[in-house]
């Protein structure tokens, strides 16, 4: 995990809107009272006072003292399952929220922008089957939880919901991509004024979202590196490889060769599955082909020596080197 946060750190501070700890409420660009006909003065504020102002309170602590504490808020995200359940929940709560205050409006008869509508219109028949399929999302989110419009690394655009304070950036299952829209489902976000009817404030809430902002995260998505990581993070036969190789590899640095003696055919079963699987399609060139083939090959030749009656920690060691670096190797590939 090290290594990735290192990777992406570079990348993400040049194109993130957020900041690093100790963090901030953002300000709002409106009144409590701008919505009172769709969300009541008193639910915005206590949405924004004390939910959202609760968990940059709570992400803060759970940071402090931290090593990853200067991290930039993707990055936290985005490795959400490697954190404990303090910075992953307080750090998704403060992502969701800040985009969500962001994409609603009081001003009236907003629309898509060109580019945005005609992506909809692709992807889901129309504007209308969109607003059905993310209501219907919505709806469906059993508790807590946020309904998503997103980009996905292919560039599509996907409805999908998570539960609590997930979203779609985690290594967390269903669709993965940028949001570039969310619906807060808590009931804390409607509560007062629709009470359990859910429904009714979905319904309301379509009125105001700022299409606008929403046609912009759009259009930064499309651009955004971060896509790209999304995907590779998504990579399966990348990621079960690199869980061994980090196991065997490390342990071996530190004199315990135990590991790769005993998973020396899980780490060549991985290597099989990795060249046999799909290469998702931002790394599908031949460069990525021609790295894959020679980890697999360097990584069949660690487990014959591995299987080896008399083979000795220095034997291991210095093939353990070679896969290792055949393996950063691809990775380097997949940054090009």
């Amino acid at each position: 995990m090290k290594k990735l946060i290192v990777a992406l750190t570079g990348i993400i501070y040049s194109l993130t809107s957020f900041s690093q700890a100790p963090y901030e409420l953002p300000k709002l660009n409106y009144g409590y009272d701008a919505f009172v006909n769709n969300i009541d003065k008193e639910t915005m504020q206590i949405h924004y006072e004390k939910h959202h102002a609760g968990y940059v309170s709570n992400l803060n602590k759970a940071l402090e003292g931290k090593k990853f504490a200067n991290l930039p808020l993707e990055v936290i995200v985005l490795n959400a399952t490697h954190f404990d359940n303090a910075i992953r929940n307080n750090a998704g709560g403060h992502y969701n929220h800040t985009m969500f205050w962001t994409i609603l409006t009081p001003e009236k008869n907003q629309k898509p922008s060109e580019k945005l509508l005609s992506a909809i219109n692709n992807d889901f028949g129309s504007f209308e089957s969109m607003l059905e399929k993310l209501n219907d999302a919505a709806s469906k989110r059993f508790g807590s939880g946020w309904a998503w419009l997103i980009v996905t690394p292919d560039k599509k655009l996907v409805i999908t919901s998570t539960p609590n304070q997930d979203n779609p950036i985690m290594d967390v299952e269903g669709p993965r991509g940028f949001p570039i829209l969310g619906i807060d489902v808590w009931e804390h976000a409607y509560y007062l004024k629709y009470q359990n009817k859910r429904a009714d404030y979905l319904k309301s809430i379509v009125e105001i979202i700022n299409w606008e902002q929403v046609s912009k995260n759009y259009e930064n998505a499309l651009a955004n590196p971060f896509l790209k990581e999304i995907e590779k993070d998504s990579w399966k036969e990348l990621n079960d490889f690199h869980e061994i190789m980090a196991i065997t590899f490390h342990s071996a640095e530190k004199g315990n060769f135990e590991p790769i003696r005993t998973r020396h055919m899980e780490l060549a079963e991985k290597a099989t599955a990795l060249k046999q699987g799909t290469i998702p399609a931002s790394f599908n060139n031949e460069a990525v082909k021609n790295a894959i083939e020679k980890l697999e090959k360097e990584t069949q030749k660690m487990c014959k020596i591995a299987s080896g009656k008399k083979v000795t920690d220095k034997q291991l060691m210095e093939q353990l080197e070679i896969v290792h670096k055949a393996f950063h190797d691809l990775s380097g590939s997949c940054e090009h």
